[in-house]
């Protein structure tokens, strides 16, 4: 049967390809287009068969209805309009386009020189035209049904003082677990199977923060070097699910990973990537959003609009200081909470997102103003890494509320307190309390530092104690990708040792840092595997492995570290002075005092001690306070000892009159959290991190 589009005059104001239970509309976006074609395909997506100019156009909406279409119906879009790189148009209808709305991809990108909208290898470069069909080697997008029955979920909204993060990847978490079934390995059904929630929920993980699975191609060098796009920052569907994370043709086993999540009382967070896209520079391919109109989806260089401008490292920088991108990206996001559920967002490279038409920062942008105005939006999760590689890009401290933010500086000075480096107690002393000089101002709370010892980017934490340097040979680059300044430490042996010796000062070290983790005042993320002793074997940039490298080694199962992260997650949830909603200002007026800082002596620590770079040691006081009839009382408090040098003799103060102390933990002890009465002289051992509480 010809396919033609309906005669009846309606325009709806969604954007994509939306099933209306008679039919489909089809509506996309482009600004520069003359013309925009619907190419209707096969179910297996191989043979075009219908191919119909859009017949509607409500200001830069192309529009179109076909009644008696249903859901998966496969189909692309070709664009007319000028071939003109120096004025920053790319169109060529010779190319099939990808909806940049759509909500399922068929099938995988194979890479074929005809995806170029230029000749490869002309003598012009990326200024000739290449007049080669892509359809047979590009992506399509798929007709969804929205329906599906989410049996009463609803989000849970847990405070940002309650979220201990566990960042982990589908595919890497579930590969090697020894008891997730086979057949669901690598998949969202495998990530949420009984095996892995059962896991999160002993451990006391209350949200999941999961690498990009909004669709990403692998890029074409990787294939050919034998590698994978494996973490997946580049994507090319910001509405659709990566198939590869599915064991059939359901999105919907997105959903129910994100329902059973929810059900175990864990919150699901995506890693979305809004700030470039698979495209990469002028020289890539034109797969989508290049096709449709280079011009608005991209920010162009201001002195030739041939070339792409580059913030992200990655060859383009999508330009969500144009309205109608900025749109796709909110309805995007909209999507995937209301649609698919999702608790919040990671966004990778943020800064990118807050530079303006001027190209600058700026925290008062119109992506930043409306995320706070989106009645959808603003009530979820919201994380930002708050970098890119572009001039001014690093803003740690810089985001508007209500943005979380990645804190680095907590990474690199805790990281550098227990390998001993001078001149740190003060840094750490920021870091246990929130980073206040960072986020303490602009009405933003204790809670906007998120603290992480290790991330998917970077070592993990027992390589942090067994590698000096990074060992990224696997990935073709000569070693020379991945950070250099890891601030690690090997314990006197590169890489796995069967020495005793080694062995347990690297175990004490990683005790102590994720110790300190959890008893940092902050939000706290744990990278998945690192409980289970996971290493990947000194690799520190393991985008690429999609393999033993970068798979989660879940061996050290029963190593005794797994039992010590369970319980320092237990006493961090049972003490609510480790999780203030706002800074102390350590001014305690004519209520009991909330922060303290002291020395060995148990004196307060003065200016000489804070500026002395040899001291390895602090204790520090937290006390918990509510409002009573009369005034504040206590309503929890803690003693925490940190010591990175040797043996010290330690005398515990009395802060708000507490004369007796018990001891909750000692990192340096046999049975860590073994419970006793503390004498007013104590000795803490060096290396170590102690707790103590009054009794009773």
């Amino acid at each position: 049967m010809a396919m033609t589009f309906s005669e009846l005059d309606f325009l709806k104001p969604e954007l994509g390809a939306e099933f209306t239970g008679d039919g489909v509309h089809f509506a996309v976006f482009s600004a520069h287009a003359e013309s925009i074609d619907l190419c209707l395909f096969s179910p297996d997506g191989q043979e075009e068969t219908a191919r119909m100019a859009l017949p509607k156009r409500e200001g830069d909406i192309w529009s179109g209805y076909i009644a008696g279409l249903k859901p998966g119906t496969v189909y692309g879009y070709r664009a007319h309009g000028p071939y003109d790189p120096s004025a920053g148009h790319r169109f060529n209808s010779n190319k099939l386009l990808l909806d940049p709305y759509a909500k399922q991809i068929k099938g995988e990108l194979v890479w074929d020189d005809a995806l170029y909208g230029y000749r490869i290898g002309a003598e012009e470069g990326d200024l000739s035209f290449d007049e080669r069909d892509s359809a047979p080697f590009a992506l399509k997008g798929v007709v969804q049904d929205p329906n599906f029955d989410w049996d009463g979920d609803e989000a849970i909204r847990r405070p940002w003082t309650d979220t201990i993060i566990y960042e982990a990847h589908v595919r890497g978490m579930t590969m090697l677990h020894p008891d997730v079934p086979g057949d669901l390995r690598g998949t969202f059904l495998g990530m949420c199977s009984d095996p892995i929630v059962d896991h999160l929920v002993k451990l006391g993980i209350t949200a999941v923060e999961v690498l990009p699975i909004q669709y990403f191609p692998d890029d074409r060098y990787l294939l050919e070097k034998g590698l994978k796009n494996y973490w997946g920052y580049q994507t090319l569907g910001f509405f659709a699910p990566q198939p590869r994370f599915m064991s059939g043709d359901r999105i919907t086993e997105f959903k129910t990973m994100v329902k059973r999540f929810h059900k175990a009382g864990i919150e699901v967070i995506m890693d979305v990537v809004y700030n470039h896209t698979a495209e990469g520079s002028e020289r890539g391919p034109t797969l989508s959003f290049r096709g449709l109109d280079n011009l608005s989806y991209y920010r162009l260089s201001p002195e030739d609009k041939r070339h792409s401008y580059d913030t992200t490292g990655t060859g383009n920088t999508l330009n969500v200081a144009h309205p109608m991108v900025l749109r796709m990206v909110l309805d995007s996001l909209r999507y995937w909470v209301g649609v698919m559920h999702v608790d919040g967002f990671r966004f990778d490279l943020a800064s990118t997102l807050g530079r303006t038409r001027h190209v600058e920062f700026d925290r008062d942008g119109g992506f930043f103003d409306a995320i706070r105005q989106d009645p959808v939006l603003a009530g979820v999760k919201l994380i930002a890494e708050p970098w890119d590689v572009g001039d001014g890009g690093y803003q740690v401290g810089g985001f508007p509320h209500p943005f979380r933010e990645w804190n680095d500086k907590y990474r690199d000075d805790v990281r550098r307190y227990w390998k001993g480096n001078e001149g740190l107690v003060s840094g750490l002393a920021q870091r246990l309390t929130g980073s206040a000089v960072q986020f303490n101002h602009s009405d933003r709370g204790a809670t906007t530092s998120v603290n992480l010892l290790s991330a998917h980017d970077g070592f993990t934490l027992a390589d942090t104690v067994s590698y000096d340097g990074k060992h990224n040979e696997a990935n073709g680059e000569d070693n020379r990708d991945g950070h250099s300044a890891n601030h690690s430490h090997n314990m006197g042996w590169e890489g796995p040792t069967d020495d005793p010796g080694i062995a347990e000062a690297r175990a004490r070290r990683r005790r102590n840092m994720m110790a300190t983790l959890l008893l940092s005042q902050g939000v706290p993320m744990i990278l998945g595997g690192d409980e289970a002793k996971n290493s990947q074997g000194g690799n520190n940039n393991a985008y690429c492995q999609d393999n033993e490298i970068g798979w989660t080694d879940w061996s050290g199962l029963d190593d005794p570290f797994l039992d010590f992260c369970r319980r320092m997650i237990a006493l961090r949830k049972e003490h609510g002075c480790l999780r203030p909603e706002r800074f102390a200002d350590g001014d305690s007026g004519d209520g009991p005092v909330e922060i303290a800082w002291y020395r060995e002596d148990g004196h307060p620590m003065d200016e000489a001690a804070w500026s002395d770079a040899g001291r390895r040691f602090v204790m520090l006081y937290l006390a918990k306070t509510v409002q009573v009839e009369d005034g504040q009382q206590i309503a929890d408090h803690l003693l925490l000892v940190f010591n990175a040098g040797g043996d010290s003799e330690i005398r515990l103060p009395s802060p708000n009159g507490v004369t007796r102390w018990r001891r909750l933990l000692d990192t340096g002890a046999a049975a860590p959290f073994e419970e006793t009465e503390a004498q007013e002289q104590v000795t803490a051992p060096g290396a170590s991190v102690l707790v103590f509480s009054p009794p009773g």
